[in-house]
């Protein structure tokens, strides 16, 4: 029965969240905008489970904030968030429920107005919870090209965690990768902000289609710190951060995402959970964001223990505040007591946490937490029928997979016969941990508590390639560890290489946290040479004389230089994940036809170039003014297939367009092989002469095309010719006359087609509601 007119569902939200707010007191206000995470307190109440290892963190510098009151006194006035109440520890569909009705339940009847928590989890390779399904990391999603694939992922991630009465997922990264050697590139969707913006975009709409809160990090700039440095300040312009940081947020804003996370990271000097330009000013100002600002966890704090901006807890959650920041995660403590003494003494006017405390309400009346037949209970009714490892996942997972593996260069030894003896060598090769990112739950929490099994099947590459290859005859020898200077296992491998018809070396990555793996948060690499010895194990391998198909499996770009054009052929896995070794076998047998892009470049050399494809004449071309060269071993959006494809006849709908029009791009892409097969086309400008440097080519479009052998279509791209703006001189973006190029072909490095178009009229600005995507037609050939 409704009591109050913010539990009726008749009115219109704004009036019942109005109605609330009036309805509170300062300290109930104050206690919507804070969390609580039980789970990560060694020793807390909640379900019986072996022992964590206490060395094993899963968030920043966690050992430093363990601890923490009761649930029950942290809610005496109400309480904004649950934090990971399934993510944190091992524990069963039913366990999870029980645990996270019990926690409501504490949070509604400690507080007079009894409103429930809002929960949320981790899903940055699916749902972060024991058995669930584990998807391709995220920068094999941007390696699809595919954003309705992706879009079909998250919806149903969303799925299994709406039934599990998960309200809100901190996902999807959208930082643009600007160096490699950051250990949360495998997190990233690419290097390219409009193929991030894009596949991004798409994550955002499936998953809040399925009733889930999505939370766009990390806002903004955190991939580009100095060094490559986790946590590392950015010393970046702010042009910088307008073209090549911000547009993916800003795109998925516009495609509805219910909440923004801050970045750990200072810009020039200002950590982001205290820059009130970024937060508020431009999200809020001049984007339209109505959603929450979340903290990264800890990011109050840190603003007073990392940045050194505030004398304590209480001064760092004052200014965290009236930047924009409405909850802080994943506990209360820049945002509790010391924040209400502030409100009282003046030093913070109550209005910021009106507005703070009005989002979070708004969130939870439009998510029906305050309707009045909502309970804790109802909210996991169906949770009984959720399977977190579905066939239905899974073959979802087998599709992301097989769709995001590259191949770099066939040779001509791919696809394999099947038949004689194969070597399977490398430490990637039988530890199917190595296809997982490191918020993968296996790798995130499972290393807390060893011993304890994944409850989801993990087919190694090994076990894949010998289902694969019935026929054949296969011999396994790791050779060494992702990690360690370990040289002892070389010999065997070697001996298994030499005896064999051909040898498939599995190298890459294990991800980890905070230096536990070699990629993942926390785990940054000195330069680009593979981990440990296993650069020195495939100059060994090489040397047999047997031919050696290089696969690598890892979440960053390795440089390969040494290793191509000697190698049989070259292969790049992104954390392909759960079904990752099947997806790896079907590639090298030919039964799954590769389709995969690069998301990022393939360096020639360890170190000396650039981060990105994205670079001006300076920075991209090799001169003789430097004795290092730019040049990748391979451009980004490079991949190649086993049919061939032709891409010509490029068209424009105009020679001349104002600067307020648009234009098509027309081309035709043929199979020209004997297979059917997909190529990814790819539209790119080059403006030549601007105000200020731009990069030398800039991804404009893009479209996967499925096409029959000897089958042709036309791809138009239709161009606003606001996709050509960038930011000027004065800092303001614009639209600036003149010629441009246009170019297409498969990838940035790959570009026969070009032609011109002029710009014509005034220069324009193109600032909130310009047009941020080029839709694209596929016109079949009849």
């Amino acid at each position: 029965m409704t009591t109050h007119p913010w539990q009726d569902p008749a009115l219109p939200v704004p009036e019942r969240v109005e109605a609330l707010l009036a309805a509170m007191t300062l300290e109930e206000k104050v206690a919507q905008l804070g969390s609580r995470w039980i789970g990560k307190d060694k020793g807390a109440t909640g379900p019986a489970g072996p022992e964590p290892e206490a060395e094993h963190s899963v968030a920043p510098m966690e050992s430093e904030f363990s601890g923490g009151p009761a649930l029950e006194d942290a809610s005496r006035h109400g309480l904004g968030q649950l934090t990971r109440v399934y993510g944190s520890y091992p524990i069963t569909v039913g366990e999870g429920t029980a645990e996270l009705v019990r926690q409501q339940r504490i949070v509604m009847a400690s507080s007079r107005l009894g409103i429930p928590a809002m929960v949320h989890e981790e899903c940055l390779t699916g749902f972060t919870m024991h058995g669930a399904s584990v998807y391709p990391a995220a920068i094999a999603w941007g390696a699809t090209f595919d954003p309705e694939l992706i879009e079909r992922m998250a919806a149903a991630i969303g799925r299994d965690m709406a039934a599990l009465g998960v309200h809100q997922a901190l996902a999807p990264v959208l930082d643009v990768v600007r160096d490699y050697r950051w250990g949360r590139v495998e997190e990233s969707i690419g290097e390219d902000p409009y193929l991030v913006g894009t596949v991004g975009s798409a994550y955002v709409r499936g998953l809040q289609g399925s009733g889930v809160l999505a939370t766009l990090k990390h806002f903004a700039g955190y991939s580009a710190s100095r060094g490559a440095r986790n946590h590392g300040p950015v010393p970046m312009g702010r042009r910088e951060l307008l073209d090549m940081i911000l547009p993916p947020f800003e795109a998925a804003v516009r495609s509805g995402a219910g909440s923004v996370m801050n970045s750990y990271s200072d810009l020039d000097g200002v950590p982001a959970g205290a820059d009130g330009w970024l937060l508020t000013d431009l999200l809020r100002g001049e984007w339209g964001f109505t959603g929450t600002v979340v903290s990264d966890y800890w990011a109050v704090p840190f603003l007073a223990s990392m940045h050194g901006i505030a004398a304590d807890d209480g001064g760092a959650g004052a200014q965290a505040l009236m930047a924009g920041i409405d909850v802080e995660l994943p506990d209360t403590i820049g945002y509790g007591s010391e924040l209400v003494a502030r409100v009282r003494s003046g030093e913070v006017d109550e209005s910021y946490v009106d507005l703070a405390a009005r989002r979070v309400l708004t969130q939870k009346v439009t998510l029906g937490l305050l309707d009045p037949e909502w309970t804790p209970e109802a909210s996991v009714a169906t949770s009984g029928e959720v399977v977190l490892d579905s066939p239905a996942n899974r073959e979802l997972a087998r599709e992301v997979a097989e769709r995001s593996i590259v191949l770099l260069d066939p040779g001509d030894v791919l696809p394999l016969s099947g038949t004689g003896r194969m070597a399977v060598v490398g430490p990637c090769a039988d530890d199917a941990r190595t296809f997982l990112g490191c918020y993968a739950f296996p790798n995130h929490v499972l290393p807390r508590y060893p011993g304890v099994e994944p409850e989801i099947e993990l087919p190694t590459a090994a076990e894949s390639l010998r289902a694969e290859f019935g026929d054949a005859t296969i011999t396994y020898a790791p050779g060494c560890t992702v990690d360690g200077d370990d040289r002892s296992g070389f010999a065997e491998a070697v001996a298994a290489a030499r005896d064999a018809d051909v040898c498939l070396a599995f190298v890459g990555d294990l991800a980890g946290l905070f230096g536990k793996g070699t990629s993942g948060e926390g785990c940054d690499a000195a330069d680009l040479r593979l981990p440990g010895v296993q650069a020195d194990l495939l100059e060994e391998l090489l040397a047999t004389g047997t031919p050696v198909v290089v696969v690598v499996v890892s979440g960053r770009p390795y440089a390969l230089g040494d290793v191509a054009g000697r190698a049989a052929a070259l292969v790049q896995a992104f954390m392909p994940g759960e079904e990752g070794g099947p997806a790896i076998a079907g590639v090298l047998s030919g039964r799954v036809q590769p389709s995969g892009r690069l998301p990022v470049q393939i360096p020639r050399t360890p170190g000396g170039q650039p981060g990105t494809y994205l670079q001006p004449r300076l920075g991209a071309e090799h001169t003789g003014t430097s004795n290092l060269d730019p040049t990748p071993l391979f451009a980004f959006g490079h991949g190649r297939s086993y049919t061939t494809f032709e891409v010509g006849d490029l068209r424009l709908s105009a020679s001349r367009v104002p600067t307020d029009g648009e234009f098509t791009a027309t081309v035709r892409v043929r199979n020209t092989g004997e297979r059917d097969g997909t190529e990814v086309v790819q539209l790119y400008l080059s403006d030549p002469v601007a105000q200020v440097t731009r990069p030398m080519v800039q991804l404009t479009g893009f479209q996967r095309v499925e096409l029959a052998a000897g089958a042709a279509a036309e791809v138009v791209f239709h161009v606003h010719t606001d996709r050509t703006a960038f930011t000027g001189r004065d800092v303001k973006r614009i639209v600036e006359p003149g010629e441009l190029r246009v170019l297409a072909g498969t990838s940035a490095g790959d570009l026969p087609c070009a032609a011109t178009v002029e710009l014509t009229g005034p220069t324009r600005p193109a600032g909130p509601g310009r047009v941020l995507t080029t839709p694209v037609e596929v016109r079949p050939e009849h």
